[in-house]
């Protein structure tokens, strides 16, 4: 068996062998949905949290159609399709999550969320339980020391769409042991993608350097050097980038830019992570990007159109 093998699993200090089989999720949305398909595909059992049940059974339909689209392009077999589906089970009782090997947060950007989750959660985890957040900006060690396994927790951030994009950042807080590194190390490695380790820093390292520049690009709508469609071509012609900032942004969510942009302003005490005053606007008026139908574009018509 190679050292990987068996879902991740690694020594413990004390001797005893430790296998991540079943994970459990909280949030069934964008983020959520795909880290269970990723799981599921992988040949772990999913047992995937929300406290809308609707957007359960959204979130297995967007499953079910995403790996009909991997099927389609041959990327995967039907029966790994029907194998994928039949390994996720969905609840919104948080509770159920307590005999699963990993927790894996993918709530809302909001640290007040996150804390009331693991809040309600703890009681019912298993002692060797690994808890982790999905967050893509906030302060590892801090949500680890509200919680009764400092030791245990890490930062477990994926890139949006899960299923297509390859890298995962690992986040180590201060009193986050190797053994809980190493198994995640080996969790990545057998969902097929990349590990990228980041010190506990305001939004990591791809965020970090991404939603400044995002930022930028608002200030530059905001301060009228170029309209909306304007700043998306030239970054996307000029800089070969394959989506232009501002519909990056919308893809994001602008509540989310805002909230990292935040993060590390508040993180950094620098001017320079100052949130652009019409990102606060758009998020104000609740244009929030696709998901809310109107941000940086209007999607309600067949085409995307500029806002601005």
């Amino acid at each position: 068996m190679g050292r990987l093998a068996a879902y991740g699993r690694v020594k413990r200090k004390k001797g005893q062998n430790m296998a991540i089989e079943k994970v459990g999720i909280v949030g069934a949305g964008q983020m959520g949905n795909g880290i269970a398909h990723v799981f599921a595909l992988a040949g772990f059992e999913v047992l995937l949290n929300d406290i809308d049940g609707k957007a359960l059974d959204k979130a297995l339909a967007t499953i079910g159609k995403n790996l009909d689209r991997q099927g389609s392009r041959e990327k995967i077999s039907q029966a790994d399709r029907d194998a994928a589906m039949a390994r996720i089970s969905t609840t919104t009782d948080l509770t159920d999550l307590g005999p699963t090997d990993l927790v894996i947060e993918a709530a809302t950007e909001r640290e007040t969320v996150k804390q009331q989750i693991f809040d309600a959660l703890l009681p019912h985890l298993k002692p060797e339980t690994i808890l982790t957040s999905n967050t893509s900006s906030i302060s590892i060690t801090r949500l680890a020391s509200r919680t009764d396994r400092p030791e245990k927790f890490m930062g477990f951030h994926f890139m949006n769409p899960v299923p297509v994009m390859q890298l995962v950042e690992l986040i180590r807080g201060i009193a986050t042991d190797k053994e809980t590194y190493e198994t995640l190390l080996g969790v990545v490695e057998k969902l097929g993608k990349t590990s990228a380790s980041a010190e506990d820093f305001p939004a990591f390292i791809v965020n970090r350097i991404l939603m400044p520049m995002i930022n930028e690009a608002v200030y530059t709508l905001y301060e009228g050097v170029g309209n909306v469609r304007s700043i998306d071509e030239s970054m996307k012609l000029g800089a070969n980038h394959p989506m232009g900032p501002l519909e990056l942004a919308d893809f994001i969510g602008l509540d989310t830019c805002l909230a990292i942009m935040n993060v590390l302003h508040d993180g950094l005490a620098d001017t320079k992570y100052r949130p652009c005053p019409l990102l606060t606007k758009y998020v104000e008026a609740g244009w929030l990007g696709r998901k809310s139908g109107r941000g940086f574009y209007d999607y309600r018509g067949e085409t995307p159109v500029p806002t601005r």
